[in-house]
């Protein structure tokens, strides 16, 4: 299979529109522009509907609109733009739509820097707005991934019901790599017979809400979402390891830095220690019970979380290690990114969290 040069960004565009996406709504915000400026360029080309909207809330709303008339939508952005789009992804999740959001992360709080961090984990995995609700959230580590997901994200939406996230540091969005395009079915999508799309008097009216006023009614709803969310964990839970067999030390890190991880395997296999690699692929659902397992093996004495925050993936970490063995952490924010000396550093030192 030939492969082609992509930028992050533009790719996971082009991996949407392939995957027959009809509509995008968005916003520019540094370092996601790119889609937004793909999808002007290329979508109404290829039969779709583009509108840059006034606002990331604007955008959002207008996701919510189109996905309930039963179109397959898309929207995207950065963490200050992401945190604009928290209302709207509720009342989403809430009215069970599907849809496909794009996080490309940089630094914060705040407006932060536009240089690449992981500091959104909380956002992306704790639902990020009101109520009890989740997103199915899949953190690629390469070009290659973030188009995979990208197309897979969309039929995920839609067998669920449910909005579906690609979370990706400023890096992934970024840099570019070879991709091998995949071949994706020509087929129909599938028929929504729940979607607000005009009766034509064949049937009785939809109705696409997130309001129940009476707390019976509201608690009967929310019921129904947890059981598909139970759903969903049982379905869903993804992850790669490299080199976990009788590894003393077993890394856990997602996207970029699970590479940068790999590297610092190669360091200390010729310093004579043997490293692993956990990487969550679903980072919710997260696989618990699989980086349960690897820890639990008697090779392994410690654990080393990395990220680009300051432990928010080391929560779900803690999670699963239940106490078995011990914890290193390093983390680092603000679009600093990590080195492998820095995570060998790390291995060797005796701060345990």
């Amino acid at each position: 299979m030939s492969k082609e040069l992509w930028k992050g960004n533009e790719a996971i565009a082009e991996a949407a529109i392939r995957a027959k996406v009809q509509c995008y709504f968005g916003y520019p915000i540094t370092p996601q522009s790119e889609i937004p400026e793909y999808m002007a360029k290329h979508l109404p080309k290829r039969g779709g509907v583009f509108v840059q909207s006034e606002s990331e809330i604007a955008a959002i709303n207008m996701v919510y609109g189109a996905a309930g008339a039963g179109a397959r939508v898309m929207t995207s952005s950065s963490s200050p733009g992401m945190s604009l789009k928290q209302e709207g992804i509720s009342y989403i999740a809430a009215a069970q739509l599907p849809c496909v959001i794009v996080s490309i992360m940089r630094g914060g709080p705040g407006l932060g820097t536009i240089q690449p961090a992981q500091s959104d984990y909380f956002q992306a995995t704790r639902g990020g707005g009101n109520g009890d609700y989740r997103t199915i959230v899949l953190a690629p580590n390469s070009i290659q991934e973030a188009v995979d997901m990208t197309i897979e994200a969309f039929d995920l939406a839609d067998m669920y019901r449910i909005p579906v996230m690609v979370l990706a540091d400023g890096m992934i969005g970024q840099m570019m790599e070879p991709v091998s395009w995949p071949e994706i079915p020509d087929k129909p999508l599938p028929e929504k017979e729940w979607a607000t799309n005009g009766t034509k008097n064949k049937r009785d009216h939809n109705i696409v809400t997130s309001l129940f006023i009476e707390a019976k009614e509201s608690e009967k709803h929310n019921l129904i979402l947890e059981e598909k969310h139970q759903r969903i964990t049982r379905d869903i839970q993804r992850y790669e390891l490299v080199n976990t067999e009788d590894a003393e030390v077993v890394f856990v890190a997602y996207g970029t830095v699970a590479r940068i991880a790999q590297a610092a395997i190669k360091q200390l296999e010729k310093e004579g220690i043997k490293a692993g690699l956990f990487r969550p692929v679903s980072i919710w659902p997260f696989p618990y019970d699989a980086l349960t397992e690897v820890i639990s093996q008697d090779s392994v004495k410690e654990v080393v979380c990395l990220e680009l925050s300051l432990g928010q993936l080391l929560d779900d970490v803690k999670i699963g290690v239940q106490g078995k063995k011990p914890i290193k952490f390093l983390g680092k924010v603000g679009g600093v990114i990590m080195t492998p000396d820095e995570i060998v550093e790390t291995v060797k030192g005796d701060q345990y969290v």
